[in-house]
């Protein structure tokens, strides 16, 4: 099952990196939860585009959690700590809290398949845009276009020209 554009979000509420609990959807004018992790090449490539949006957008109150639901006992480079050690090797490319879903109950009721896999979250907390974050992960000069339209046109009050696109990367790794 996957979350359809107009439906409301899943609840989510999970940690940080910090140990911090963060709720969503909480009523900002826009949300973007990113499913992503420590491995995936797409998820690595994408990263810094991703991180730029959170900045660039933060003072327009949209909130970007970034969330790693991947199974940490077989991929032991998703664990917590290496999600800790990677957020403090990596400060300044983290301008969004870093959430773990170990028990990958988020993930499933979004119905999230990559990593990357993007959510964007009207202010009602209906799912507004899904996909990746713009057309070739391997082409930072694409700046995240896809997401940054979607922010646009949902803090803007209007509808998301193209709400739906193929998220690329890597699958989540699901728990046997």
């Amino acid at each position: 099952m996957s979350l359809g554009i107009g439906e409301r979000a899943p609840r989510l509420e999970l940690l940080d990196t910090s140990g911090r609990s963060h709720v969503a959807p909480s009523g900002d004018p826009a949300t973007v939860v990113v499913f992503t992790c420590n491995h995936c090449p797409y998820a690595l490539a994408w990263h810094g585009r991703l991180a730029a949006v959170a900045r660039d957008y933060a003072p327009r109150g949209v909130r970007m959690l970034a969330v790693n639901s991947n199974d940490a006992e077989r991929y032991p480079a998703d664990s917590p700590a290496a999600m800790v050690e990677r957020v403090a090797r990596e400060p300044g490319s983290w301008p969004m809290p870093y959430l773990h879903d170990a028990s990958q109950e988020v993930a499933r009721a979004f119905g999230a398949r990559t990593t990357p896999d993007v959510f964007v979250l009207d202010a009602d907390g209906r799912l507004a845009y899904r996909g990746a974050p713009d057309d070739d992960f391997d082409d930072p000069a694409r700046d995240a276009a896809w997401l940054r339209a979607a922010l646009d046109s949902v803090l803007a009050g209007e509808p998301v020209a193209r709400p739906r696109t193929e998220s690329v990367g890597c699958s989540i790794k699901w728990r046997p």
